[in-house]
């Protein structure tokens, strides 16, 4: 099975240890099972689950799961998300599917990203030992965010895509059609979002990086 990584090398993987685990996550998930084997989308979309407490290694488990559900095949229709009676309903679920899954992953990178970023920093930030780490820290956020960039443009791709079927409408995933009208109308925007995060990482690390 490929690494469920996004193109990372193995100098990255040392940088980041968050990384190393997931490959071995992976490796795990990915030994023979006897029984009930995990074929579909579907399948591998309702393993993602939500943590009220969201840490990094349930984001790392999620996006394992979420991007195994890109990489599959769809399931029988009849065992869908949402009921479909024609082949245009089925292909307006599918592209809604792909559309809210790389939404998905970059929710989860997103929460990766706020555990290690340095929202407010001070000048007491900028002496003593803590500076260096700190400053580590601020690498992984931006690895995280950027990261997060990636999918939008999948995402982008595959609301376009659902929205030509607009007049489509599929009431058990009411919430993912919110989201396709919210991208095509530019309410939802990740990379206007993340484009500011990664402005605001670049005064913090040259505020921590200036003299006095």
């Amino acid at each position: 099975m490929e690494s469920h990584l996004v193109p990372a090398d193995s100098e990255r993987v040392k940088k980041f240890p968050i990384l190393a685990a997931l490959v071995l996550a992976a490796s795990l998930l990915s030994a023979p099972v006897s029984a009930d084997r995990i074929l579909y989308a579907e399948q591998y979309y309702r393993l993602y689950h939500q943590h009220l407490y969201q840490y990094p290694d349930d984001s790392e488990e999620n996006i394992f799961y979420l991007q195994q559900a890109l990489r599959s095949d769809f399931a029988n229709p009849l065992y869908a998300i949402a009921r479909v009676k024609d082949r245009n309903e089925y292909r307006r679920y599918m592209d809604l599917f792909r559309m809210h899954v790389n939404l998905k992953i970059i929710e989860q990178y997103l929460h990766i990203a706020a555990q290690f970023d340095k929202f407010e920093a001070y000048f007491f930030n900028k002496e003593g030992p803590w500076k260096n780490a700190i400053l580590d820290s601020l690498n992984t956020a931006e690895w995280a965010y950027r990261t997060a960039l990636g999918f939008w443009d999948e995402a982008r791709r595959w609301s376009r895509a659902a929205f030509a079927r607009r007049r489509v409408h599929l009431p058990e995933i009411q919430n993912w059609e919110d989201e396709n009208f919210r991208l095509e109308t530019g309410d939802l925007d990740y990379r206007r979002i993340i484009e500011g995060y990664l402005a605001r990482l670049a005064r913090t690390r040259a505020y921590l990086s200036s003299g006095d």
